[in-house]
């Protein structure tokens, strides 16, 4: 069967049992279960780890791998164990038993303690939900199983969707063996509540509770995965078919993130078509890995499916930009039928995630559209700085439609923000950038502005701002802290912005250098800002405005031209982007 297959990446594999030569022989998917909303708990899993002895894993010591649902176990004749938990639960650990006992022994991961260590309380496993689930729902054949619950149909008996069909998550406390399976379970009702509404989002209905078990209702989706209907294609789409699938992900994924949200494990499996129909709307599911972010923080907890992982993510630092590569991967699958990076061990296809590139050269890609494949590159970046957000990737060529509402886009407060904190020089030299800029590069920008309704002067305040972000919220939001990002943009409250200046703070020197033609954006650019904002500047002073230590002068000496003092092309490029230091914005979990 000419079903989803993976090519081969050079990648050294650990798994002893030689290379990953060749294609991978697909089998028969597996008998489809339609209208499930798949289940999973962040809790422990009960399968080892997929490493063979002696083989290294590319993870942190202490961290495990993607969930057991995962890509590889469906499209294997001879699938490798289920990976072992997603969740990186070590830090937080250590912070609730204190530091570990002598090596040789394991921290313990069910809440117990060892015999040196004080009796916990008891979990609090009550929720707060409705207690009356049999009063309301009467539950049918099971639908979906995964290892900490199972989907079942109901019919509702009563309230404003009696009679009518649904899917009911059904979660078991006693899988709940951590104070973060309690919280996952809390987060996903909370964002599912919150996100319900959107086109493509699974309508959430209610939340119950039992002693035994916390009940999710959700919209029965009848039409089956997206992976199945991949399958059921031969393995690819046509490029207008994959379109329609890939605006209705970058849809969802675009409100999600403006609301503060990333989900972490975007995959074919998690889409399901509402009915049978071939145009059926798609719905995103399972938020069980999903989290609040706020803004300028970082996740480092590794979670998601090999396939789809994004490489911040293995390195344990990483935002809603995650989300963008597994499109990218998913767009990739459409297209031409193959994993981007596959390997035969989980530990292998990190491997390729991190070192290997897609192929572009065989079969079909000759014969797919450059807007295509230029889209798929956009989003397979490893600098996830260089990646496009799901909303402009919505205004991308291959996307591109002017009937289209683009959505608004959190980047743009981001942008923003950096902006105004930005000296004058740095501002001089975003202007510089922004006059290059054609009309086709511009539309992303215009969008944005117009979202924000500017005022009969054509000009923009914080009030514009605020009222765009009011227009967008829900309580996902709050949770996430994003109206605090309007915080940084209190100088707007005393002055305005038009479009001018606005389209040099809402591009991206990261993003633009993804595209094709940057090194004549950025020599054209630096023509305006010989004339119009570049001066004498000493090592220095260059240095104080990247906010640099003396130790780090050494960096930024080649920047200056000796001859008169004043930056170079070189400089001027690099000082579009800074010098990049590390720093500890994450979030333990």
């Amino acid at each position: 069967m000419g079903l989803c297959y993976g090519k081969n990446i050079h990648v050294a594999e650990d798994d002893g049992g030689g290379n990953a030569a060749g294609r991978s022989q697909v089998a028969p998917p597996p008998a489809t279960v339609n209208g499930t909303t798949p289940t999973r708990s962040s809790a422990a899993s009960p399968w080892a780890s997929p490493y063979p002895h002696g083989g290294a894993s590319p993870l942190p010591a202490g961290v495990s791998p993607s969930p057991a649902r995962s890509t590889p176990r469906k499209f294997f004749r001879r699938p490798f164990p289920p990976p072992s938990p997603a969740k990186h639960i070590k830090a937080s650990l250590l912070k609730r038993l204190g530091p570990p006992k002598p090596v040789g022994s394991p921290i313990p991961e069910d809440g117990g303690g060892g015999e040196d260590r004080r009796p916990e309380r008891p979990l609090d496993k009550s929720f707060g939900y409705g207690k009356n689930f049999a009063v309301k729902y009467e539950l049918g054949k099971e639908v979906g199983r995964g290892h900490f619950g199972h989907t079942c149909s109901a019919r509702a008996k009563k309230g404003d969707i009696k009679g009518q069909l649904v899917a009911v998550k059904t979660i078991s406390k006693a899988k709940m063996t951590t104070p973060i399976a309690i919280e996952d379970v809390r987060r996903e009702v909370k964002i599912l509540r919150a996100l319900s509404g959107h086109a493509n989002m699974v309508k959430f209905y209610d939340a119950c509770e039992d002693s035994l078990n916390v009940y999710i209702v959700m919209e029965m989706c009848e039409g089956g995965e997206l992976l199945d209907r991949i399958l059921s294609r031969g393995g690819r789409y046509t490029e207008e078919d994959a379109k329609a699938i890939v605006l209705q992900i970058l849809s969802v994924v675009a409100f999600c993130h403006l609301q503060g949200v990333v989900h972490r494990d975007l995959k074919p499996e998690n889409f399901l078509f509402s009915t049978r129909e071939e145009n059926a709307p798609m719905k995103m599911i399972d938020f069980g890995l999903s989290d609040f972010i706020r803004p300028d923080e970082k996740l480092n907890d590794i979670v998601g499916s090999a396939y789809y992982v994004a490489p911040e993510v293995l390195h344990r630092s990483y935002g809603t930009e995650a989300d963008i590569w597994s499109i990218g991967v998913i767009s990739y699958i459409l297209l031409c039928g193959s994993r981007p990076f596959w390997a035969r061990t989980e530990s292998g296809i990190f491997r390729a995630v991190l070192r290997a590139d897609p192929n572009f050269d065989d079969f079909p890609w000759p014969s797919v559209s450059v807007e295509a494949k230029d889209f798929v590159r956009r989003l397979l970046n490893k600098d996830y700085r260089k990646r496009m957000t799901a909303a402009q990737a919505l205004t991308h060529p291959w996307l591109r439609d002017e009937e289209r509402q683009i959505p608004l886009d959190i980047l743009i407060f981001k942008l923003v923000k950096s902006y105004l904190r930005a000296t004058p020089f740095k501002r001089a030299a975003l202007k510089a950038l922004s006059k290059v800029l054609t009309e086709d590069e511009l539309i992303y920008v215009r969008s944005q502005y117009q979202l924000l309704q500017p005022g009969k002067d054509g000009r923009v305040s914080l009030e514009n701002f605020r009222m765009a972000l009011l227009q967008n919220a829900t309580d996902a939001m709050k949770e996430s802290k994003v109206p605090d990002i309007l915080n940084a943009l209190e100088p707007l409250s005393y002055k305005k912005m038009d479009f001018e200046e606005f389209c040099a703070a809402a591009i991206s020197p990261y993003q633009l250098e993804a595209v094709e033609r940057w090194e004549q954006i950025a020599a054209t650019a630096f023509e305006h800002f010989e004339q119009e904002g570049n001066r004498v500047m000493s090592v220095e002073e260059l240095a104080r405005e990247l906010n640099l230590t003396p130790a780090n002068y050494s960096n930024v000496r080649d920047w200056i031209r000796p001859a008169d003092g004043k930056l170079s092309l070189l400089g001027y490029t690099k000082f579009l982007h800074g010098v990049t230091i590390r720093g500890s914005h994450t979030r333990n979990r």
